[in-house]
């Protein structure tokens, strides 16, 4: 098979987003262009300032970044929540520094009056999963590991500490955040944050970095397993699907494939959700979403589950898959900030 546009052979695809050639090159077919970080004056309408930082992971071998948001200060000395947030794009499209996650960030930093953290995870086909929890994991006790430099603000530059974390987050109150693919993320990290990693004898994150996620917030998130539920599709149609299609093509290792439980938490094999490592849960979901019935199954899974904080569900009717992401300024987006905002807040 071959590309109108490169005549290069073609070895596997996922359309509409990813192509990958037999020379190893990777063409991304949809996302959204790069934007730098900006200004107060570069954006009054928010007036959020952002800035990027790279190499904070503490494995060498991996380039990890992320992009800071911080809204404007009547305080120089307020403490504001952090949030920790992973974007969407089916693990292989869309960036941190992409025009629409800056978008949507300086609209919540300013709504919520947040200091963000959104990080540049590694992409598949490139990095296959788990690259991306692996990523995200080690971008998160990278936030954390500031709350034992407060008081030592001389050093920071030097031990990769941040500013703005040191001088304006407020360690009790610690979130995490995605979309899409990110909602799938935060769903890892937050069992790897209460459950610790059993393989590699690792302690939970309050346990390893006296940071406790107070909460977490899963919009629209990307959830399948092997057997229908509600409205999904069944049989040939099913496996044809593009959900389905997906996460072979970004985790085709995964033992269980589909059922794995870090994509079909509520399948065999599942976690025990009750040990979810967050106080709070908010789970967004959209009527028109093929994600929907999945995101309220697994809803449902974790008020069963014995689960001692507090969850919640939030149901949009009439909209599709992450409408207040692509069209943030329409009234029910307004209403979907303004439910963050609080979730962030209270």
């Amino acid at each position: 098979m071959a590309s109108t546009t490169t005549n290069k052979e073609v070895e596997k695809e996922l359309l509409p987003l990813v192509r990958v050639y037999k020379d190893g090159s990777v063409e991304r077919l949809l996302g959204s262009p790069y934007v730098p970080p900006s200004s107060p004056d570069a954006d009054p309408t928010t007036g959020v300032s952002s800035k990027d930082i790279t190499n904070i992971s503490q494995n060498p071998a991996i380039s990890l970044s992320a992009r800071l948001y911080l809204p404007k200060l009547t305080d120089h000395h307020q403490k504001l929540p952090i949030f920790v947030y992973f974007h969407g794009g089916g693990f292989c499209i869309e960036s941190a520094f992409s025009f629409l996650n800056h978008r949507y960030l300086n609209i919540l930093v300013s709504e919520a009056r947040v200091l963000a953290v959104s990080v540049e995870y590694r992409l598949a086909p490139e990095h296959p999963l788990p690259a991306a929890y692996e990523d995200c994991w080690a971008a998160l006790q990278w936030v954390a590991s500031h709350r034992n430099k407060i008081d030592d603000h001389e050093n920071y530059s030097s031990n990769n500490k941040e500013a703005w974390l040191l001088n304006h987050g407020d360690f009790e109150r610690v979130f995490i955040g995605g979309d899409s693919a990110g909602g799938n993320i935060v769903h890892n990290i937050a069992m790897r944050a209460g459950e610790g990693d059993h393989d590699n004898q690792e302690s939970s994150l309050k346990e390893s970095t006296g940071v406790k996620i107070l909460g977490a917030f899963l919009g629209h998130p990307y959830f399948w397993g092997s057997n229908p539920i509600g409205s999904e599709p069944v049989g040939d149609n099913r496996e044809n699907n593009f959900l389905h299609l997906s996460w072979e093509f970004v985790y085709p290792t995964a033992p269980g494939g589909i059922d794995n439980p870090m994509v079909n938490p509520v399948g065999e094999g599942k976690p025990n959700l009750a040990k979810l490592g967050c106080s709070r849960l908010l789970v967004c979901v959209a009527e028109k979403d093929q994600l929907r019935d999945r995101g309220i199954w697994y809803f449902n899974a974790v008020k069963e589950s014995g689960f001692q904080g507090q969850a919640e569900l939030f149901e949009v009717k009439g909209e599709d898959h992450a409408f207040h992401f692509f069209n943030p300024k329409t009234e029910i987006a307004k209403i979907m900030f303004q439910t963050l905002s609080s979730f962030l807040n209270n």
